[in-house]
């Protein structure tokens, strides 16, 4: 059976004592009134990595970077490498969002590099693919997410691809309020999960957690993680206030 996963974004947000406390409030909540069968992870800022995985239960909550380096150590002011990720204590890392492709411009061959270096370090990646509206709106969907992952995870061979996670993330409604609809988050998440079946077979398929990424929150999470093709949700805002994260984490 596949795992109902509920990950935090916090993206560029929380200083490093408002981001433990944060963190220290999901692991109370979680463990006074979480679902056992859910796995949580909170993807936070490079900063708040070693505290927040000081902070929380490790059992029951799982710590992930946003992003990492492509390149494994060497003259990159600023960056942070997988292996430096993997140093905090923190098990996962986010890679491929779309803010990332769009505003730092990250190609597949980026993220080709990232994710064989968060591999290789034993992270697990949460690796994000999804279409801005006008591909929507021209209904070409289900051959942008494809191609996506053709010219990425799909270049992994079927073990390494077993160790990721997919999130799929409708770019046009992420931060605008809009949300994909029931129907519309399982259709893309099944056209993914047969694309899975195409490249690996079907048992490969079976086992990768396919979750949705676009502004999921208490009063919606329920309906879309009845979807069969739905594990759960990679969160953004709703991530930020401890209360709200917990009703996303209780709506399977």
């Amino acid at each position: 059976m596949r795992k109902k996963i509920v990950a935090g974004n916090w993206k560029c947000n929380t200083n490093l004592q408002e981001g433990t406390d944060l963190a220290a409030a999901v692991d109370k909540l979680v463990a006074e009134k979480g679902a056992d069968d859910v796995v949580v992870i909170l993807g936070v800022p490079f900063t708040h990595l070693t505290n927040v995985v000081k902070t929380v239960r490790t059992n029951r909550i799982g710590v992930s970077a946003q992003n990492c380096a492509a390149e494994p150590k060497g003259a990159y002011t600023g960056e942070v490498s997988a292996e430096m990720v993997k140093s905090t204590g923190a098990a996962y890392v986010i890679l491929g969002h779309s803010e990332r492709r769009e505003y730092y411009h990250e190609n597949s061959e980026v993220l080709n590099k990232k994710l064989a270096l968060a591999l290789k370090n034993d992270l697990t990646p949460i690796f994000c693919c999804g279409e801005p509206l006008e591909i929507r709106e021209a209904n070409a969907q289900n051959d942008y997410v494809k191609k996506q992952l053709e010219e990425t995870v799909f270049q992994l061979s079927a073990n390494d691809f077993k160790k990721i996670i997919i999130a799929y993330e409708p770019i046009w409604a992420i931060g605008t309020g809009k949300t994909a609809s029931s129907e519309q988050a399982q259709e893309i998440h099944a056209f993914i999960r047969s694309a899975i079946v195409e490249k690996f077979g079907k048992d490969v398929a079976e086992e990768i957690p396919i979750l949705y990424g676009g502004s999921c929150k208490p009063d919606n999470a329920k309906e879309l993680f009845a979807n069969q093709d739905v594990d759960g949700g990679l969160i953004g805002g709703a991530s930020l206030k401890a209360e709200d994260f917990l009703g996303i984490i209780n709506g399977f």
